[in-house]
């Protein structure tokens, strides 16, 4: 069978489907999980039309030089603010399509590092102390091993 034809055979409406069954926790929940990915959306729509403004105002003006430093960490962090709000809202997703119950642990430290990556390009790296820059590296070590735990666990518990 197709993914086209799984579509349709999949009810058009699974939480009218399940509503009935759902404990009012759940209702709460996947209630609470739609107004946030509302949100969300609404939220990822501004910062890309600002993305999109910012680099047309940019090019208008002849200054978009990627290799200048600045330039560099405005794009690429207003790129990277994008990249964190679709992945919480993909997250937000998988529980309104009942494919996971909570937003899962794996995902918080993804989105974790993902901010901490825009962190690291958005940072001036002339005015930071050292003390900052081992506290953020000490931050993404951990953050990787927690990851790393977590998908070795993942897998010896599916026998992979």
């Amino acid at each position: 069978m197709t993914d086209i034809e799984k579509r349709k055979h999949r009810p058009k409406n699974e939480t009218r489907q399940y509503w009935s069954v759902m404990t009012l926790a759940e209702r709460f929940e996947h209630v609470v999980a739609l107004v946030l990915s509302f949100v969300i959306a609404v939220i990822v729509l501004i910062a890309l039309w600002r993305l999109v403004h910012e680099v047309f105002r940019l090019l208008v003006l002849g200054i978009l030089d990627p290799l200048d430093h600045q330039v560099f960490q405005l794009i690429f962090g207003m790129i990277m603010t994008l990249l964190i709000a679709m992945e919480f809202k993909h997250s937000i997703l998988k529980v309104l399509e009942r494919k996971s119950h909570i937003i899962q642990v794996k995902t918080v430290i993804l989105i974790a590092q993902l901010a901490l990556a825009r962190k690291f390009i958005i940072l001036d790296f002339s005015s930071t102390s050292a003390a900052k820059l081992a506290a953020l590296g000490f931050a993404i070590l951990v953050l990787g091993v927690v990851f790393y735990l977590l998908a070795r666990d993942g897998r010896e518990a599916s026998g992979l």
